[in-house]
């Protein structure tokens, strides 16, 4: 969504638990939208646990990947250090809080919502267990430069040939 309206949808690609007994994965190509001079990429709760997802927003361009969830596992946060540190973009967690219950299944979501650097940096982390508003300044040159020093970018090393698909 943006100032003119919807711009366009995403849908999650990969399933979590038993997501997978009531839902299919998204099938739509994974895409890049611009809003205001911001290049904004989505992946969706579980999508993060895959590498390919950020490396693929940043392939595309994206400046900062946008990350709404539902998180139960304790790992996405530290993980995002990495994903904005491997491919040089901001991200913003935005994660749930609280628990919930379905039939035999306790959900305890860890909040903890926050904004990482392109660098790894936090620039905001969210309590675990209460509503939480932030904002961060972000520098979207930093972003789209994926020199890691004046010898290495993140980007054009990659050597695709020694890679499986």
């Amino acid at each position: 969504v943006s100032s003119k309206g919807v711009i366009d949808s995403y849908r999650k690609i990969h399933l979590y638990f038993k997501e997978k007994l009531w839902f299919s994965p998204g099938d739509k190509k994974i895409e890049v939208f611009e809003i205001d001079g911001a290049k904004i990429g989505i992946m969706i709760c579980f999508d993060w646990i895959f590498p390919e997802t950020a490396r693929t927003l940043s392939i595309l361009g994206a400046d900062i990947i946008a990350h709404p969830s539902n998180l139960v596992l304790p790992y996405c946060q530290k993980a995002m250090v990495t994903r904005c540190l491997e491919n040089r973009v901001f991200a913003i967690t935005a994660n749930r809080i609280g628990k919930e219950i379905r039939g035999e299944d306790n959900f305890n979501f860890t909040g903890a919502s926050q904004i990482t650097s392109y660098n790894g940096k936090i620039l905001s982390s969210a309590p675990t267990n209460k509503p939480f508003v932030d904002f961060a300044e972000v520098d979207l040159k930093k972003s789209r430069d994926k020199k890691l020093n004046r010898f290495n970018n993140l980007i054009k090393d990659r050597r695709k040939e020694m890679y499986l698909s």
